[in-house]
Order: C-alpha cells, then structure tokens, then sequence
C-alpha cells in the first residue's frame, strides 16, 4: 500500500498542527467518511447542506488516522489533527500534492463561459488530434482520453477537486500531451480547480444563469467567480463580441483576442451555411495576426458554431497547429447531443440531435435550423414527466410557430402517464395551430419520419441529446437516437 507523510503532503498549505505527529503515514485522502479506508487522511469541509465535522466518529470508526479541520474538536489524543482556514482549498492542494502534481508535465487549456462549453472543448480536442497530440478532455460529458472514457465517476461539469486530480493523472499517465477542461463558475467558487497548473483559459461569453440560492446569489457575483480562471492561467484567449469581455479582458494575461464582429488578432467574415450532399455545417473566413486568410468549415450549424470554432482555431493556432490542419478537423468535429449530425442520414434528410429541453433552447435550435431552408422542418421531441407542465406547454407553442409538423414522443416519463405529458404539449402546439402526430414509442416516432423523409427536410430530434437512456417507472433502459438513426439506415440502404 502506498504511504505518504503527511508533512510532505502539507508543504505549502498555512495550516496549525493541534494534535499528533506531520510525521504520520496517509493511506490515502477523502472527503466522504462513507469512503475511508485504513490509514486515511480525512478532510472536513462544511458545506451548504452538511458539515463534515459532524461525520468525523464515522471516518474514525472507518480508519482515517488524520483529520484536517476548519475548528477545533474533540478526537482520541493517537490522531493528528490539523487545522485550516478553507477545507476546500486544502482539499485541492492535498489533492494536487497527492497525485504529484500531474497538470505540471501536460498542457492544461481551461475554457470558461455560460454557453459553448462543450463544444469548443470538441473542437479542441479534435484540432489538436488531427495535429497527432493525445489529448485527455474533462467536462459535461465526462472525462475522456481519445475517445475512450476515464474510468472515474465525476457528477459535475468540473469535478470535485480530488476526482479532479485523479482524472489528471491517469491522462499523464496514459501519455496524454494536452487538457482540455471546461471550468464551471462552481467550480471556481469552491476551488475544485486549485492547484491545477493552467497553460491557457479562454472566455467564450456571460449571460445570466446559475443565480440562485444555491448557486451565485447574484450576477456580479457569477462573473467574477467566472474571472477566477485568468488568475490562474500564463496566456489567455477573450472572445470580444459580448458586452462583458472588456471586464475579462482587463485581468487576463498575455490576451489573444477573437471577434466576428470587430477588429481583433484573430477575426471573421464571410460567413456562410453551408449544406450539400456531404456535410451540413457552416465555413467562415479566418483572419490571422499574420495578415493570412482561410477558408475553415465546420461540421455543425449554426452562427454560434462559427464562434466556437474561431476560438479554438485561435487557441490551437498559440499551439503551433497550422490552418489546413484545424480546417481538416473541423470537417470531421461532431458533439454527441450538441447540433450532432449523423452523416450517413444526409441522404435520407438532414437528422439533427439535440439536448434542447426547454422552449428557449428548442427555439434557438429551431431558428438556427430555418436559416437552413429546408423543404420542411420536423421537430421530433417529448417532455419529462414529473416536471413542471409550464415547460410542456412553452415547447409545444414553440414547435407549433416554427415546426411544419411536430412529432410528439416519448423522453423520460418517469411516473408520468404519456398522455398527460402529451395533453399540455399539445395545448401548446395547438395555440398556434401547429400540424402534429402522436407517436409514444421514439424508435417507432424516429422510424416514422424517416419513412416519410423528402429530399431537403430537415429533422430536430429535441429534448434527448446525449443521453443514452431512458427513464421509465423508476428504471433506465438503454436507449441511443443516434444508434435507431443507424439501425434505420442498416435495414433500408444495407
């Protein structure tokens, strides 16, 4: 078993030893008394909703030989007790100590902004590949080296610190040469990133969200936590065309700037759809410190794909990758849930996947899809069950304005009937007398409009995306639209 002293682990963290010996060997370090095992140092941290302190008897009672505190307590005079201002940012460095630091030996890309995230994080990823780098990514979808997952169970955008050290390791180990991490608010606002060493962070754009009681209590508040990042970071890249990046611009280092609206280091024209037999996207022309100019297009839709791209051919550009070689990656780049297109539907019809679960982002799909032209455009979606019927009625409405026909099928209905989840739908669709059909089942619903799919439809899958399930009565049951679009093309076209 491997053992630490704690002296070595506690080099650089402002602490008061109260009890016991820094001498002492760590088994290991933990924030869950419900995962200690013999030898641990436990660490207590009080949080929104528990405090840690109060699960110390338990991490005793489980083995933890140590203890770092955030206030006095009383513990048997054989354990080491030592006490910190912060629990979390002692967690994040002891995290980092206890892993040795592996963000030091990689190039760490740190991306923060409310939307966008996870696609620029893609394209980054897909850049650098296409340039023959391994890359690792950490974000929404989890945390992935190639195109393998990391068998690390995360539950947040950014991962808790420990997890997060963890995940970075394994990608050193694994001989990953870059990261590329999306960086949350949260995560900045309870340190989960200390301790990481930041090559680059990015600003893609602040709008409201995330306030709330539990969040950020209010708006000021969620930007600077946001600010956090180009505390941490040697260089930075700030996409100028959103009302707050001057504010970003003023503390981030050695800045790289990106517009497509206004001068900048790296800026766009030309902006176009672009949809033919091969590839639905959009192409734009990038403009380089260098005075040189290209052509890149990108396999995904849409305005704000434009922009995503731009930063991430901005980055990868302080990387060294050329342009053909951003150009030939973003050709190829696709997001599971996020405008994902599947490339072998193009001749059947242009299927679009998306996690769209609300009206306000099914109708920015919807509207991105229209500036498309299609023949027809099919919204396919369904809505949650035990949820608020408020969001039934808005998808509906907003279906019923910009859908040519509304297929209403089945999402997660959990304890819900479909036909109550279908009745406020279609009340919505119907106040703007919207066409619509009834199919429960999504593979019959999927297999429905491709049977009846005309050259130049486009089909919006809505409200699924990424998820590979669905929720029935308690349970999951696996369940992939991307996979049903496939098994349809198998069975019709061999």
């Amino acid at each position: 078993m491997e053992t630490r002293p704690l002296r070595t682990l506690l080099e650089g963290i402002k602490h008061k030893l109260l009890q016991g010996t820094d001498e002492i060997p760590v088994t290991g370090i933990c924030m869950d008394s419900r995962k200690v095992t013999e030898g641990n140092l436990f660490i207590c941290i009080s949080g929104y909703q528990s405090d840690g302190h109060d699960f110390i008897p338990k991490a005793l009672e489980a083995g933890a030989t140590s203890l770092v505190v955030e206030k006095d307590v009383d513990v048997p005079d054989n354990i080491t007790v030592v006490k910190v201002k912060d629990g979390r940012v002692a967690l994040a460095l002891l995290s980092a100590a206890w892993y040795e630091h592996p963000s030091k030996d990689m190039c760490v890309i740190g991306l923060t902004g409310t939307k966008g995230k996870t696609t620029t994080a893609h394209m980054i990823k897909k850049i650098l590949e296409e340039a023959g780098k391994k890359v690792g990514m950490i974000g929404t979808n989890g945390a992935f080296i190639g195109d393998e997952k990391v068998a690390v169970e995360i539950k947040n955008t950014t991962p808790e610190s420990f997890d997060l050290q963890h995940i970075l390791r394994i990608m050193k180990d694994e001989g990953c040469s870059h990261v590329v991490m999306e960086v949350s608010s949260q995560g900045l606002k309870l340190n989960r990133v200390l301790g990481i060493d930041f090559d680059y962070g990015a600003f893609l754009n602040l709008s409201p969200d995330h306030i709330s009681e539990n969040e950020h209590k209010t708006f000021e508040e969620y930007k600077e936590c946001k600010m956090m990042l180009f505390n941490m970071v040697k260089k930075s890249v700030i996409f100028l065309d959103n009302e707050h990046s001057a504010d970003f611009l003023k503390v981030a280092p050695n800045p790289t700037t990106v517009s497509l609206k206004s001068e900048a280091d790296y800026s766009v024209s030309d902006i176009h759809n672009l949809w033919d037999g091969s590839m639905f996207g959009v192409e734009f022309l990038l403009h380089r410190p260098d005075r040189t100019s290209e052509t890149i297009r990108v396999a995904m839709p849409g305005y704000f794909n434009a922009e995503n791209a731009a930063i991430a051919c901005a980055l990868t550009s302080l990387e060294g990758v050329p342009a053909n070689v951003q150009d030939a990656a973003l050709k190829k780049v696709s997001v599971k849930g996020r405008t994902q297109i599947i490339p072998e539907a193009l001749s059947v019809a242009c299927m679009v996947i998306d996690y769209a679960h609300n009206a306000f982002s099914s109708e920015c799909v919807l509207q991105m899809l229209r500036e498309y032209h299609p023949k027809r455009l099919i919204a396919l979606f369904g809505c949650g069950g035990n949820r608020a019927v408020a969001r039934r009625i808005g998808m509906g409405e907003v279906a019923g304005r910009m859908a040519d026909l509304s297929v209403i099928t089945m999402d997660n209905p959990r304890f819900e009937s479909m036909a109550d989840i279908n009745k406020g739908i279609i009340e919505g669709i119907e106040k703007n007398n919207g066409k619509y059909i009834c199919i429960d089942d999504r593979k019959d619903a999927i297999y429905y409009v491709m049977d009846h799919a005309e050259p130049g439809d486009i089909i919006a899958l809505l409200g699924k995306g990424h998820e590979t399930y669905q929720e029935i009565e308690g349970k999951r049951y696996d369940f992939s639209e991307e996979e049903v679009i496939l098994q349809w093309l198998r069975e019709h076209k061999g």
